[in-house]
């Protein structure tokens, strides 16, 4: 479950070399350093990795889809209101009588028209919340109109803001264990996070705002102008982000004919100013950085996705911990799994296929009956995906869980009903 793996890095579950190789590396620069259970190969810093740094924040760590994270929405409603009367335990005995009702499968394709995905960039709803607050932040004044390039760049996040994006970004509606409905969605900061991401990239190596820079760390100091700057930019993305996946949430609530009982709302891919009390027992600010992490202090709650094919939970920090608990929430920069974690790559799942042809040039390891199998044994009714974010693509949640120990309570375990994602074969260059 926990393992040291030098005097300033912790690992939690098993990992492959090449991750385990990443946080190592990560860990030189950095005050502390781990590697959680659903952790797996990123650019330089691992996904499901922690760090933190005094003073500095690292652009490749915090990563191109800055603040994507999840938010889920407990409502007022049960199964039997999005379907033709059925209860939990019904579709548990008999998982094919979700997958044929004609109510959840209207409602399926009523969320797959309304909110955008993958290719389909623009939200083209009449309520889209193009004047939020955050478009008259002063920090885009750290980002130079030489050319309309801020002004381009903003008009392009009005009109993503709300959009989902493909990869594994979904929309979901889950059933907890009393058959109350849940709406869970998982995306982040889209064209601007991307965009501030690969520009300080190309800044911090000595290059020009929008040009292309290598995937390296760049770590920036955040008493230098160029760090002040990122970090205004970065936090920017976050507010971006949070409009974003809560309107899609209530959105998506509204087209269920619910009412929202409760928000739980994380990031899992940004950087915070958090104390931490390391060897020398004093306690000090830090800049943490986490990349596919759920932040998970004391009774703080988290939303945790599985995969299109198993739960997902609701999880709270531990409180109260018994001093080896609570020792490991230390250790783990009182963090947690953002997810399943990939056991599998992309193209090892689906294959490669030429994008002008269609021509196979590499089989993948998984097909269409497969997750058709999967999907019906667990009673989801999917529009979208591809064979890349198929369950068999991932770990176990509980496993993932259970590997990481008694530093978090599962509060609420949601079985997905409804998964909607972009189609296969759909490009995204904003997808974490």
């Amino acid at each position: 479950m926990f393992q040291r793996l030098n005097d300033k890095t912790v690992m939690f579950g098993q990992h492959e070399g090449t991750a385990i190789d990443q946080i190592v590396n990560v860990s030189r620069k950095a005050e502390r350093a781990a590697l959680l259970a659903d952790g797996h190969v990123g650019f330089t810093m691992p996904i499901g990795g922690v760090a933190a740094y005094d003073n500095q924040v690292s652009v490749v760590a915090v990563g191109f889809d800055i603040a994507c994270g999840n938010a889920a929405i407990r409502t007022d409603l049960t199964v039997a209101d999005i379907t033709r009367g059925l209860a939990l335990d019904e579709i548990r005995r008999n998982p094919h009588r979700i997958a044929s009702d004609r109510k959840a499968n209207q409602l399926a394709d009523e969320i797959q028209s309304t909110i955008s995905f993958g290719i389909g960039r623009k939200n083209n709803a009449d309520d889209a919340p193009v004047d939020h607050p955050l478009f008259l932040d002063h920090a885009w004044y750290a980002i130079p109109n030489t050319g309309g390039y801020r002004d381009t760049l903003q008009d392009k996040a009005r009109r993503q803001l709300g959009t989902v994006g493909s990869g594994n970004h979904y929309v979901d509606v889950f059933a907890d264990e009393n058959g109350a409905v849940w709406v869970g969605v998982h995306f982040g900061s889209r064209g601007l996070g991307h965009t501030i991401a690969s520009d300080f990239l190309a800044l911090g190596q000595g290059l020009d705002w929008g040009r292309r820079a290598p995937e390296k760390e760049v770590l920036l100091d955040l008493a230098q102008p160029l760090g002040h700057d990122y970090w205004q930019l970065m936090e920017l993305a976050g507010q971006y982000a949070y409009a974003g996946r809560e309107w899609v949430a209530r959105k998506v609530v509204s087209l269920l004919g619910g009412t929202e009982l409760e928000l739980v709302h994380n990031h899992h891919n940004f950087a915070w100013k958090e104390t931490h009390a390391f060897s020398t027992g004093e306690e000090h600010e830090y800049v943490v950085v986490r990349k596919g992490a759920t932040p998970a202090f004391p009774g703080q709650k988290g939303f945790i996705g599985g995969s299109m094919g198993d739960d997902a939970v609701i999880v709270q920090g531990a409180t109260a911990a018994d001093e080896e608990t609570a020792a490991l929430q230390r250790e783990a920069l009182f963090s947690t799994v953002h997810g399943a974690g990939r056991v599998m790559s992309r193209t090892a799942a689906a294959g490669k296929v030429h994008r002008k042809t269609g021509r196979i040039i590499t089989p993948g390891r998984i097909n269409r009956e497969m997750v058709g199998e999967w999907l019906g044994k667990k009673g989801v009714i999917l529009r979208g995906g591809g064979l890349d974010e198929a369950p068999q693509a991932y770990r176990r949640l509980t496993k993932v869980l259970d590997a990481q120990g008694p530093t978090i309570n599962v509060e609420h375990t949601l079985q997905p009903l409804i998964v909607v994602m972009a189609g296969a074969g759909e490009i995204d260059p904003y997808k974490d």
